[in-house]
């Protein structure tokens, strides 16, 4: 299993969780950050015994963007890291979900401030759970910067586009149950418990087909800027051969004999 010091990785059952670990600079995005994202999502894609993700922050904050300096290098990236950067220019984007997007689930569990950087990692998840006192929020207008993390491509179709363009082009802060009125969360939980909700949700994926939840996932985003017509023909093409797997059979079997199902992705 791996990691970086700024980056820890655990399992929770068929879970993999990736814990953004800098809670001194509320979780700010570094190298090290990066590059043990980065490996954690090619972990989970990798690993058949992983079926879900839990993306997530230490201290009480989720992320708070990139730290510039870090990413530099300037003292707290090693040798290592630098070599990863420079072997793969696109890694960061890879590692903040903009230029990769795991087979597996990934699921949001945010406490604090998860602003700029945060956000637009965030943009990049399935499914988002907030604590009460989340902080959400695109700043990078205010400092005269763009939010060239996918934000202008990916939150207009997340969310409704005057939702969209008054939190890019304003900068301000959103709390949780504003994120959550817009759409851009699921669920807002009491704070300290964003993360028992995502392995809850986390869990309740594990129990199902995972051939048929990576099928799902694939179909959603494969089909969404398609028309009707395109997407149905495509979600036949990536739905019909689940229905071929043993994977499909078992769950047939254990529902006429009325137990839990045993997947072996198969």
């Amino acid at each position: 299993m791996g990691g970086t010091e700024h980056l820890t990785v655990q399992r929770e059952g068929a879970t993999l969780v990736l814990t953004l670990n800098r809670p001194e600079a509320r979780n700010a995005l570094s190298l090290p950050m990066l590059v043990g994202l980065y490996d954690g999502w090619l972990e989970a894609d990798a690993d058949d015994s992983v079926r879900s993700i839990v993306f997530t922050g230490a201290g009480g904050s989720f992320c708070s963007g990139m730290d510039l300096k870090a990413l530099a290098g300037n003292g707290m990236a090693g040798e290592e890291y630098r070599d990863r950067l420079k072997a793969d220019p696109d890694l960061h984007w890879k590692a903040m979900l903009r230029h990769h997007r795991p087979c597996k689930p990934v699921i949001a569990a945010v406490e604090g401030y998860c602003v700029a950087g945060g956000t637009e990692m965030l943009q990049g998840t399935d499914i988002r759970v907030a604590g009460e006192s989340a902080t959400f929020g695109l700043f990078e207008v205010k400092r005269g910067l763009f939010p060239i993390g996918g934000s202008t491509v990916r939150l207009q179709r997340q969310i409704p586009r005057t939702h969209a363009l008054e939190m890019l082009l304003t900068g301000r802060p959103y709390s949780a149950r504003e994120a959550a009125a817009i759409g851009l969360v699921g669920h807002v939980v009491p704070d300290g418990t964003a993360l028992a909700k995502a392995l809850e949700i986390a869990e309740q994926i594990n129990s199902c087909g995972p051939l048929a939840v990576e099928a799902v996932k694939a179909s959603v985003y494969e089909t969404a800027e398609m028309t009707e017509s395109d997407g149905l023909a495509a979600e036949l093409t990536r739905g019909w051969p689940v229905f071929d797997t043993a994977d499909a059979k078992e769950g047939a079997r254990a529902f006429a004999e009325k137990r839990p199902p045993v997947y072996k992705r198969a």
